[in-house]
């Protein structure tokens, strides 16, 4: 027992979050990576201006970053329910935590194409490139490094959504804060969860700088 709780459970808490992170993560990026080329595109001065969809697309995604994300899990609950068959638990917790993570990066990825060097881009317009091969080739190379920090800033709020995520029983740490330290008056198991989430942050942040300067060079 550590602070009145079992070591495996604290164990399952840690791998619980481990798991929402680095699923929602992914699918996250996924979906915002493309979001963010369609932006980058449609933009003003873009290969493919379309207002319109510019317009829609980057109205649709501020919205949903407007709603705060306890607020986003109680709303959306009906689609999780719809999705993984219940409302509760680290599973379930991924549905609001993707539609949480995927628009912010798609913002982040969006600002880290739109750094690139225009003359990198005229440049691979006066060498034939395709619109695709522009973008595979040029443009998503060149923006990698700022991607990596953007990733890495959008993986670290994440670690706090999944945080709040246990408020309403997705598990995870924030889970086991709430349930054994809050409720309980638990405060060195409180202490203890923060001291985790710290650490954690530490680790997302020191390999996606790393990683970025990796690329970079």
């Amino acid at each position: 027992m550590i602070f009145g709780v079992s070591a495996s459970k604290i164990y399952t808490s840690i791998f619980q979050t481990i798991y929402m992170v680095g699923v929602s993560l992914a699918i996250g990026l996924a979906i915002g990576l493309p979001l963010a080329v369609i932006l980058f595109l449609t933009g003003k001065g873009g290969l493919k201006e379309n207002k319109i969809v510019h317009t829609v697309l980057g109205l649709v995604i501020n919205i949903i970053r407007s709603v705060p994300f306890i607020i986003l899990i109680v709303y959306i609950m009906p689609l999780t329910k719809l999705i993984v068959g219940t409302r509760v638990g680290s599973t379930a917790a991924l549905v609001p935590l993707v539609a949480y993570i995927a628009p912010y990066l798609a913002r982040l990825i969006e600002g880290a194409l739109l750094e690139v060097d225009r003359g990198i881009i005229e440049a691979a317009q006066a060498m034939g490139a395709s619109t695709f091969q522009t973008i595979i080739r040029f443009i998503l190379p060149e923006s990698l490094g700022s991607i990596v920090l953007g990733v890495t800033t959008g993986t670290v709020g994440l670690l706090g959504a999944t945080a709040m995520a246990g408020a309403v029983g997705g598990g995870g740490v924030g889970d086991l804060a709430l349930t054994y330290g809050y409720q309980r008056f638990n405060q060195p198991l409180m202490t203890s969860t923060v001291i985790i989430l710290i650490i954690f942050v530490q680790i997302i942040q020191g390999i996606g700088s790393r990683a970025a300067r990796k690329v970079k060079k």
